[in-house]
């Protein structure tokens, strides 16, 4: 055998071995996520808002309140801990873009005003009168974009841990979700990420709920199965990716609201730091509610129920309150 033929050879077998560990991926993940839809299937209604297909879910009646979750998270983020504490609303909480089993438009890509703009129309589709919007982490950056580029939609914002400044870098735990490449992306989620998501499981958990311990059943009822299929991380690295573009922008324009407004933090959230994101919301937003909870993490609407609860109410009864006090529907 001539040297360039053994090179071929060698070239060949490498290509095989390449496409056969891409294949072993590949059948991974669509096996993983086939487990996902099983586990957590969709069961809420859909609307078509835009070039998006929204999933969401309602209960109760009275005014209403939106849920807007955050980066990797669905409405079951709320749904679960929730709904079923808060009586006396219209609760809806919605999959966004992307996430969940609600679909993003081929067209758009996560950047803040798009998904604002989404959650306007949604609220237009359904009919919610103004409606008190309740976001957590990133959804908190897509309620403040609403609060300032479309006030009069809401009756005020009610944000748990809400992402609220952009970040100098990309913080390590989430340096894996950023990436640029749209092609690379893809490929990911269809290849690596979800096996990896997988393994890495309780270690994601522990970081995300911690100091907490993540709920026994947050994998079904909180809907954290879900996440694993590839059209989910797909729109959690685009979401990673969209923030730099909008954020500082909107940051600037903070002390223009004049709605209800409230954040509720954990004063030992590994995720976003409450001296950060919080504290310094004060000095910008007039009458701002700051509600800090000591030793708990990210995830206060799962391990501080209770006070999540008062907290929505409280922010609840002002927004609506002011409104039917000046005489708005």
């Amino acid at each position: 055998m001539t040297y360039l033929g053994a090179m071929g050879w060698v070239a060949s077998a490498a290509f095989l071995v390449a496409a056969a560990v891409v294949g072993y991926f590949v059948v991974a993940t669509r096996r993983i996520a086939a487990d996902a839809e099983r586990m957590v299937p969709a069961f809420g209604k859909f609307v078509t808002v835009g070039g998006d297909r929204i999933h969401y879910v309602e209960a109760g009646e009275g005014p209403p309140i939106l849920f807007i979750h955050g980066l990797g998270g669905q409405l079951h983020h709320f749904r679960h801990p929730l709904f079923g504490e808060l009586d006396g609303y219209r609760l809806v909480a919605l999959d966004r873009p992307g996430s969940g089993y609600s679909t993003r438009s081929h067209s758009t890509s996560g950047r803040l005003p798009e998904q604002a703009e989404t959650i306007v129309g949604f609220i237009r589709e359904l009919g919610l009168e103004k409606p008190l919007l309740v976001g957590h982490s990133l959804g908190g950056a897509v309620a403040l974009t609403v609060a300032v580029n479309h006030p009069e939609t809401i009756s005020g914002i009610a944000l748990l841990a809400p992402l609220t400044h952009m970040e100098a870098t990309v913080p390590p735990e989430f340096k894996g979700l950023y990436i640029r490449s749209p092609l690379r992306r893809w490929l990911m989620a269809h290849t690596l990420a979800v096996p990896a998501s997988l393994k890495y499981a309780p270690q994601t958990l522990d970081f995300v709920f911690g100091p907490q311990k993540w709920p026994a059943d947050y994998i079904v009822e909180g809907g954290g199965m879900s996440g694993l299929r590839p059209s989910h991380f797909f729109a959690t690295a685009s979401d990673t990716v969209a923030i730099e573009h909008d954020l500082a922008r909107i940051e600037a324009r903070y002390g223009e609201i004049s709605l209800p407004a409230g954040i509720l933090f954990g004063s030992a959230d590994r995720v976003l730091d409450h001296g950060k994101h919080g504290v310094p919301m004060q000095a910008v937003i007039p009458g701002l509610d700051l509600e800090i909870l000591e030793g708990i993490g990210h995830m206060p609407q799962f391990v501080a129920r209770d006070r999540v609860v008062a907290f929505i109410r409280r922010i609840a009864e002002r927004a609506f309150g002011e409104r039917k006090a000046s005489g708005q529907r």
